[in-house]
């Protein structure tokens, strides 16, 4: 099994195919704008209360590009201080690695259920599949990933993977599904959030109670004291990490940080570029096992599945920093109207858009860096200052680039932009094109607005609604208005006065 395998969901189509099913659904882009809105609204209050935030994010862009450096350096410290408090590392170069060490692990306490704290690793390699090809049973304990789980769905945000679903639709799910998972709905279930967040509490507490093994992914791992750092909303993820006997997390290599002392910084943007919080109701830090107290087992799975690969990028590298807050996601106009499930991937929005691509090769993800109006709120929102407008047309060089190698014929855009260029380069040229519009474009025009056109242009006119070109282009005007002619003095003068 490939990475491309995991993190692109194979059988979707490519995103502007997938886009356009996505806004025919109104019930979908509602929830959408409801719940972005909101998490927006909130982001932006508690930001402003730190007077150094600024300074916050450009200090955690900081500790990231110096570990991104020297992630090698702080790799090995990791797993010796990690061992040396006794915890185990594993490395896996790829899904399937990771995936055969967690379910080997796993066969090892003879046991055949594990709970699950919310993971975008353990999502990536597709692990609840590889342990239930191997008789294993997975139990999802966030609510969100609950709900996404039972529902057989996938997540469509990094944050909150049922993001797409209303109560009404969650309540149906509970009723429907919770029975074949183990505790039912409650009778005459309603679509309160109590009365939801009660039936999901009483579905999971006997898995908690019976648990003997536990997977997690992490926030953060600190390389000096071999510190993992889980934070989560509703207390379920601690039930999971201090519960059961082994305990195994996996965690993307990118993860690790120089010190427990850069904490400081990320648990501060963390939550409020996250949820809107000031901090994190659950904040759960473990340094290898502790007699009495917590699992007896600690295995750390460090996952590289085409990070390695994305570091070698200079300019696309910098996806590596993101710390998974999803404030991105709720920033993006594309991500608002689309959905998650659009991108195709278990990494949506703007970072799903450049960080896909990386992970899987952009030729098996080629539609996704085109996936943004590049309007730059993305980078304005990210905690650690990730310039994915830059890395989205970084990659879009490259898709064309790996298309253009893989055909004998250049592509229709590739005639387009030489036949452009060749335009651009030449003023008599452009003049000549403007002209061509300007009268050409009346003959299709209705009340001003050019619609849909005929042939190879549909693709690019059938969405949109342009302006018909004007009848004289601004050089003709200026050359016409402002060139002197002979006794023509106050316009010679008025020329060089502006000049």
């Amino acid at each position: 099994m490939s990475g491309a395998d995991n993190v692109v969901w194979l059988g979707t189509p490519a995103f502007p195919e997938a886009a356009r099913t996505a806004l025919a659904d109104p019930q979908l882009r509602a929830n959408l704008r409801r719940a972005t809105a909101t998490i927006r609204d909130r982001r932006l209050a508690v930001a402003a209360e730190l007077e150094d935030w600024e300074e916050l994010r450009e200090t955690a862009a900081t500790i990231k590009r110096h570990t991104l450096r020297h992630l090698d350096h702080h790799l090995l410290r990791l797993e010796k201080a990690v061992t040396a408090a006794g915890g185990v590392v594993h490395w896996a170069a790829d899904a399937a690695e990771a995936n055969r060490i967690v379910t080997c692990l796993v066969k090892a306490t003879g046991e055949s259920e594990v709970v699950k704290v919310k993971s975008m690793a353990t999502q990536e390699i597709g692990l609840n599949e590889a342990l239930a090809d191997a008789g294993i049973r997975a139990y999802e304990t966030d609510l969100a990933e609950l709900i996404v789980q039972l529902g057989g769905d996938r997540p469509s945000h990094i944050l909150v993977p049922a993001i797409h679903r209303n109560r009404s639709e969650i309540r149906e799910i509970f009723r429907r599904e919770m029975g074949e998972w183990g505790a039912p709905a409650p009778e005459g279930l309603t679509t309160e959030p109590r009365d939801l967040a009660e039936a999901a509490r009483l579905h999971l507490r006997e898995k908690f109670l019976r648990a003997k093994v536990a997977v997690s992914g992490a926030n953060f791992a600190t390389a000096d004291t071999g510190t993992v750092v889980v934070v989560e909303s509703e207390g379920n993820g601690r039930m999971c990490l201090t519960l059961p006997e082994t305990l195994i997390t996996v965690m993307g290599i990118e993860k690790v940080l120089p010190s427990f002392a850069d904490l400081d910084v990320f648990l501060q943007l963390l939550p409020r570029s996250s949820t809107g919080e000031r901090m994190n109701p659950y904040t759960s830090l473990w340094t290898g096992i502790t007699d009495g107290d917590g699992p007896r087992n600690f295995h750390l799975v460090l996952l590289d599945n085409g990070r390695t690969a994305t570091l070698a990028d200079e300019v696309g590298r910098q996806a590596l920093a993101c710390i998974r807050c999803s404030a991105c996601l709720n920033v993006c106009p594309v991500y608002e109207r689309t959905g998650g499930h659009a991108y195709g991937s278990v990494y949506p929005g703007p970072i799903g858009a450049v960080l896909t691509p990386q992970l899987v090769g952009v030729e098996n993800a080629a539609s996704l860096p085109f996936a943004s109006t590049l309007c730059g709120a993305c980078y304005d929102a990210c905690p650690v200052k990730i310039n994915i407008p830059e890395v989205l047309v970084h990659l879009r060089a490259e898709a064309v680039e790996a298309e253009r190698r893989d055909r004998l014929l250049p592509t229709s855009e590739a005639i387009v932009m030489k036949a452009a260029a060749a335009v651009l380069n030449s003023p008599r040229r452009l003049a000549a094109v403007q002209r061509l519009a300007a009268f050409g474009s009346r003959l299709v025009a209705r009340d001003g607005r050019i619609g849909a056109l005929p042939g190879p242009f549909a693709r690019w006119s059938a969405t949109r609604d342009t302006p018909v070109p004007a009848r004289e282009s601004l050089r003709a005007w200026w050359l016409r208005t402002r060139t002197p002619t002979n006794g023509d003095s106050r316009t010679t003068a008025e020329g060089k006065g502006r000049r």
